[in-house]
């Protein structure tokens, strides 16, 4: 595929690095250019390349007129087109790294030869040579990993669809069905599970069904409810955790893995970071992290899953995405304390119905740690504080892992107290 070609690598992050790695050394006749920004891509991508291998974060509009589509490519989409038939592919705006790495546990715990990677950290070129012939690769994609490949993965899980990287597509139908080429492009012989509780990927689904050629496989919080999942033990929360927890049993169970051994995974999973996660209890307090809320239903979702919210951080870097759903589900909340950050929390602010408002304790401010102070002076002892942004976290931290670590080094900070 690629040895003896003119290929030009367009962004050197991680998997720019990792695909300029892979083929230096196994593809020595190739030629390969780097160009990292977006004007220099541009430039270079009008040089008549053989291939154009795309990094996730560059948009497909920088290649507007000065390159063919069809030399576009990307990592995940030659890998997919050789390891695609040994690939468990999870994507959805949220809960794909909490689903792939439950996946990729029980399969683990199971004594499966399972391999974890993707948009969860570990670019796919990186895992081929741990991979033979009874290793399942079960891969976190993105929207800009699947936008350009060509072939699904064998066990494809589209989880849900909302509003989200408006900034990189043209509007939010693109941005979905860029999500739906993780059954588009799958084969007869292929699995397609998806929420059918979600009413834009039902849509999506119901538009294209023609075109989906794999069995296709609908999921609900219904049929987790009347699942065996129900009464097992979970570290997990929330109705939204229940869903995702029966899909990784449906793939996992399609792979061979008996009930009694996904009950025994399951039980010893530990959440992820940053994603609902116990910071600890101050004076009385519990504060939890769930920073990777970037969009309104996961902050909703957060509160609705969690005792007692008292007091929630909300806001961050504003791109855009509609904030009436979160403006009316605080309208109408028990939430008494609300500190509105960044621009999408005053945006936020703004939707709230008046008399809402003045019925509340109100902090608008930026500083992380004027914020923290805050909650910990207004939170009542017994009850909760939460940072569930429901937006992006460019405008004051590198991403949401750091804006997550900095809430909890604060939390962690306040007066002489011990975190239990």
């Amino acid at each position: 595929m690629l040895d003896g070609r003119r290929i030009l690598i367009a962004g050197y992050g991680r998997e720019g690095r990792s695909s300029h790695d892979l083929i230096t050394r196994l593809c020595p006749s190739a030629s390969v250019t780097v160009a990292d920004g977006n004007e220099n891509i541009r430039r270079e991508a009008s040089n008549g390349f053989d291939m154009i291998i795309k990094s996730p974060g560059i948009p497909m509009s920088v290649f507007d007129g000065c390159c063919k589509r069809d030399s576009i490519t990307s990592q995940s989409d030659i890998f997919l087109q050789i390891y695609g038939d040994q690939t468990v592919g999870v994507t959805g705006t949220k809960g794909k790294s909490t689903t792939s790495t439950l996946i990729h546990h029980v399969l683990v715990q199971s004594g499966r030869h399972s391999i974890l990677a993707g948009n969860i950290g570990i670019p796919l070129f990186d895992i081929i040579p741990q991979i033979d012939s009874a290793t399942t690769v079960v891969a976190e994609l993105s929207c800009h990993q699947l936008e350009s490949i060509h072939r699904g993965p064998h066990i494809a899980v589209l989880l849900n669809l909302f509003q989200e990287h408006l900034d990189h597509y043209r509007d939010y139908l693109d941005y979905q069905m860029a999500k739906m080429q993780i059954g588009l492009q799958q084969r007869e012989d292929d699995y397609f599970f998806y929420s059918s509780d979600n009413s834009d990927l039902n849509a999506r689904v119901t538009e294209n069904r023609t075109a989906l050629r794999s069995h296709v496989q609908p999921f609900s919080l219904d049929s987790a409810l009347q699942s065996p999942l129900h009464d097992l033990q979970s570290p997990l929360a929330g109705n939204h955790n229940l869903t995702n927890t029966f899909v990784a049993w449906q793939v996992t169970s399609l792979l061979g893995v008996d009930g009694k051994q996904f009950a025994s995974a399951l039980a010893s999973f530990k959440p992820l970071e940053h994603r609902m996660e116990f910071v600890g209890i101050v004076d009385g307090v519990t504060y939890y992290n769930d920073s990777i809320s970037t969009i309104p239903a996961a902050c909703i979702a957060a509160v609705n899953a969690l005792p007692d919210v008292a007091t929630l951080i909300v806001g961050g870097f504003d791109r855009g995405i509609d904030y009436h759903p979160l403006a009316d589900f605080l309208s109408n909340s028990h939430i008494r304390n609300i500190a509105f950050t960044g621009a999408a929390g005053r945006r936020v602010m703004s939707l709230m119905r008046p008399e809402t408002i003045n019925d509340r304790n109100i902090l608008v401010e930026d500083d992380y740690t004027k914020i923290v102070a805050w909650c910990a002076s207004v939170t009542p002892k017994g009850a909760s504080c939460l940072l569930s942004p429901a937006a992006a976290s460019y405008d004051a931290f590198k991403n949401f892992e750091q804006r997550g670590s900095v809430f909890k080094q604060l939390v962690r900070s306040i007066g002489d107290n011990d975190v239990r």
